[in-house]
């Protein structure tokens, strides 16, 4: 079983999602979830779950948009043998799977409306009816929603209802679309590198230098973090990040044109989100974020992030791996000789395979 994606990202608007699903983890208190396609709204899900107490119960998923009306009352409800042709045998519905855990309606926008007035009765008593069965159940599910629609306009147009919104609506949780938070790009395509490489080890795909990475964070996104995703499951087949971008929909930045339109898009996105104009306004702000990933890890899932951002720990880490540099390029440089090499670094024999040991340097296998 593949572990849960993490909540990623470092601009202002994540940060406020993560602190906000600190504080509402342990309520249980209905959650509704907006955002454009893609933009990780089950992510948002599965992390206020991981960090609930409902955490070692179930997280159980349904999507209100790919099953049609009747099949989607018997998913949520069951049914009883002989309830409906076809009904061979009785089957609970995914409010009893997900008892004292997470139910979560993806796409609850397109819940038929005559299945919501059954959903609201449940959200409100917690009791429902498996379909030909008139025996009344008790359930304990945490409802989290999610909706890539305007609820509000659809309550306007009289297809959704809504006190089941005001019922789901109790907290709001909405993610901006990635055009927004370019910041984050970096900390994304750093973890779905390691990520898809660790499924290809065979891939020859190589992490993007800093032209690549200003370009990744100057495109539009219009898909989001699924597209940006799809992108590097892509390169660890095609190995060329040109390849991508000649890929990508309206992708029509270049080299020359690069830095004014990174600028500006970045600069735009930081109205929004207060991020500092220096990470992206020029070639040494990606520098500088390639070399902080070096020691800490950007796609930290939580507050993490920050206590790894310590100067004594990226001091102490920096200063072993010019340590470890320094020794092998020595040791390379006088045949492996560990007392020459002792006697060039200024340090004692036993100094210098103390050292060795710590940072597991070994001599090439002949």
């Amino acid at each position: 079983m593949t572990s849960p994606t993490p909540l990623i990202g470092v601009s202002t608007s994540m940060l406020k999602i993560k602190e906000l699903i600190n504080h509402v983890a342990q309520t249980c208190l209905n959650i509704l979830i907006t955002g454009e396609t893609g933009v990780g709204k089950e992510v948002v899900a599965q992390t206020l779950y991981a960090e609930s107490n409902r955490s070692k119960n179930n997280f159980v998923k349904i999507n209100c948009a790919v099953l049609p009306e009747t099949l989607l009352e018997s998913e949520l409800y069951g049914y009883e043998k002989g309830a409906f042709t076809g009904a061979h045998k009785k089957r609970y519905g995914k409010f009893l799977t997900a008892d004292k855990g997470v139910l979560f309606l993806d796409e609850i926008g397109d819940m038929p409306l005559s299945l919501q007035s059954k959903m609201l009765h449940v959200l409100q008593s917690g009791e429902f009816s498996p379909l030909g069965s008139d025996q009344d159940f008790k359930t304990d599910v945490w409802v989290i929603a999610a909706t890539n629609q305007c609820l509000e306009e659809k309550i306007k147009n009289k297809t959704f209802r809504e006190d089941l919104f005001y019922r789901l609506n109790i907290i709001k949780i909405d993610i901006p679309p990635l055009r927004e938070r370019p910041e984050d790009i970096p900390a994304l395509v750093e973890y779905y590198f390691k990520r898809y490489l660790s499924q290809h080890p065979k891939a020859h795909a190589e992490k993007p230098d800093s032209q690549t990475m200003a370009r990744l964070c100057s495109y539009d996104w219009p898909g989001n973090v699924r597209q940006l995703q799809n992108c590097i499951k892509k390169l660890m087949v095609l190995n060329s990040w040109d390849k991508i971008f000649e890929e990508l929909p309206d992708e029509a930045s270049t080299p020359e044109t690069l830095p004014s339109e990174y600028t500006s898009q970045a600069k735009l996105a930081g109205s929004a989100t207060h991020s500092p104009d220096y990470l992206f306004d020029s070639e040494s702000g990606n520098l500088r974020m390639r070399s902080i990933s070096e020691f800490v890890d950007l796609s930290t899932s939580s507050e993490k992030l920050f206590e790894d951002i310590s100067l004594k720990k990226i001091k102490k880490r920096a200063s072993d791996r010019a340590e470890k540099d320094a020794i092998v390029f020595v040791l390379e440089k006088v045949g492996w000789n560990r007392s020459k090499a002792a006697k060039i670094l200024k340090v004692s024999y036993k100094t210098l395979l103390y050292k060795m040991s710590e940072f597991n340097v070994n001599p090439p296998v002949s």
